[in-house]
């Protein structure tokens, strides 16, 4: 498994960026090679993606949700992946985000896309463009509040 841990400030309150974070579907506008999301229902999403070029599909599960701390997931079918994305205030107007993620590429192409790095630069970017996205904004595009625990939802929200 290869792991990536990448950090960036967000000039946006942390309600607002959690907030963000939390519309999947809204993914492909800021992340790289992600042509869609569907969320399925609270807990599961369905990915389409191209990863060095090459075609992926996979369902995921939240499988823990703290609102404005924590989300994390784990692949349940396709490529194995998993990770955590953690949200902490700097100040009342910036957030620090936090991405660790863990993959298993396949095949020659990604092993040598995430041996040379491209992967890695792929995240990092991911991670400005979300920056950019929510501070050009100015306002998150929706929000999902719910606590999920286990991949189950605890409390719905509000």
């Amino acid at each position: 498994m290869s792991v990536i841990e990448k950090t960036v400030e967000v000039q946006c309150p942390l309600n607002k960026v959690y907030n963000q974070w939390t519309q999947f579907e809204t993914f492909p506008r800021f992340m790289e090679g992600v042509e869609e999301i569907r969320q399925i229902d609270d807990t599961h999403l369905h990915w389409h993606a191209k990863i060095a070029g090459v075609d992926r599909e996979w369902d995921a599960q939240i499988t823990e949700q703290i609102p404005d701390r924590k989300i994390a997931w784990r692949s349940i079918s396709g490529p194995e992946n998993g990770g955590t994305v953690m949200f902490q205030p700097v100040d009342p107007q910036r957030t620090r985000v936090t991405l660790r993620m863990e993959y298993d590429p396949k095949g020659f192409v990604e092993n040598a896309a995430d041996m040379i790095g491209t992967i890695e630069r792929r995240v990092e970017g991911d991670m400005k463009r979300f920056r950019e996205f929510i501070e050009d904004r100015g306002q998150e595009t929706g929000a999902w509040r719910g606590d999920v625990s286990g991949g189950s939802v605890r409390d719905k929200p509000h």
